[in-house]
């Protein structure tokens, strides 16, 4: 990976002279930086380093979308997605260590603290994990059965939690938990609430424990199954209150931006297959000529890079209207639908074109598939977003 120039993906109107300079900058560093990294601790399932954390952070990454007035860029959907696409070019782990900031875990009731978290979030050490799911609580977060039980000034949790990111070396965990029942005749997500556990890194708090998920895919960071026993958290590290469903309409709203950043990962994996196998082809020769020659596989190549120009152009599409506060539940799925489905696709095809050398490990296009695999089934799976768009177009949502 050694083109830095900028391009391909920004054109009217989303082109800016500002857009094109990040994009650049975004680009030389993962092609620079991401990509060697990805090539030496992925196929030994490594942790990024600290000292490379702190390289994203001087680039500003963890703040994209912190206000400037915190020492974050201060920029929106649309820049944040643009530079996810490049950092997944090189190595998602990297486009996907970047969403554990951008502030969250600072939206708590004091407004000082909130100001201090959003001034390290945007500089990289307010670094969260966010504990959603649970063994039996996936797609279905209003079945979430951890528990909080207030205790004075505390909240003492109890439960588990799975697919849990980056959680020992974070430095806060985000619990999604039940506060309270559902009262008669509200949904099944009223009561639900965010609390925000502080920590250490490299370690877990005091009533943590952790066992991690071996993933064939995604690595760079550990993902673990947590088990919560008499977490004491004090009353103030609230999110979202449990009154009515305002945490799982936060979770929900969040999602939006995750779906779209989710399909912006998916692209950068997909162009990834696109110009690994470009130069490949135009590289192996058989029967006396270059891959490159043979009509059939060129025309797979074209097709694939359609593919990723179009689910580029939607998903910019779904980030303007996020930063421009348009309704956009519906277009989100799409782009998350479309882009990651295409990514699997695509990735799939370029291992394909490599033949049996793609079935190996020394290049990097297992990697993109493996990896490209994944954005089908997280931030809500293909069928989880076949379902959201259904609904809209019939106009039977459901209150969870």
């Amino acid at each position: 990976m050694t083109d830095t120039r900028p391009g391909p993906g920004l054109t009217a109107p989303w082109c800016t002279p500002e857009r094109l300079a990040l994009q650049q900058q975004a680009r030389r560093f993962a092609a620079e930086e991401v990509f060697p990294l990805a090539n030496r601790l992925d196929p030994a399932k490594a942790e990024m380093p600290g000292d490379f954390i702190e390289r994203i952070a001087a680039q500003g990454y963890f703040g994209i979308t912190v206000g400037a007035e915190h020492g974050g860029l201060g920029l929106g959907t649309f820049e944040y997605c643009m530079i996810t696409e490049e950092l997944a070019r090189a190595w998602m782990s990297v486009a996907s260590i970047i969403a554990r900031a951008q502030g969250m875990g600072t939206q708590i009731g004091d407004a000082a603290k909130r100001e201090e978290l959003l001034a390290k979030s945007a500089r990289g050490q307010w670094i969260g994990a966010a504990a959603l799911s649970e063994p039996d609580a996936g797609s279905d977060l209003a079945a979430v059965s951890t528990r909080a039980v207030a205790d004075g000034q505390h909240w003492v949790i109890n439960g588990r939690k799975r697919w849990t990111g980056f959680a020992k070396a974070a430095d806060f965990i985000q619990v999604l938990c039940r506060v309270r029942e559902p009262k008669p005749g509200e949904p099944r997500a009223a009561g639900l609430a965010n609390v925000v556990v502080e920590k250490r890194r490299g370690s877990f708090p005091e009533g943590v424990t952790g066992r991690p998920i071996d993933k064939i895919g995604y690595h760079g960071f550990t993902t673990w199954e947590l088990q919560l026993d008499n977490v004491r958290v004090a009353r103030t590290n609230l999110i979202a209150a449990p009154d009515g469903t305002a945490a799982f309409k936060s979770v929900q709203k969040n999602l939006n931006v995750a779906r779209v950043h989710t399909a912006a990962r998916a692209v950068g994996l997909a162009r990834a297959a696109v110009e690994d196998c470009a130069a490949y082809l135009q590289k192996r020769v058989q029967f006396g000529h270059p891959l490159s020659d043979f009509q059939a596989l060129r025309f797979t190549l074209a097709t694939m890079a359609a593919k990723v120009d179009q689910a580029r152009a939607f998903y910019q599409q779904v980030a303007h209207l996020i930063d421009t506060g348009q309704p956009c539940v519906r277009e989100a799925a799409m782009v998350k639908l479309l882009a990651t489905e295409m990514a699997a696709e695509v990735t799939s095809q370029g291992m394909q074109l490599y033949g049996g050398n793609g079935y190996t490990t020394e290049h990097q296009v297992e990697r993109y598939w493996r990896d490209a695999r994944l954005t089908t089934i997280f931030e809500g799976t293909s069928q989880i977003q076949q379902h959201i768009i259904a609904e809209r177009l019939l106009g039977k949502e459901t209150a969870s």
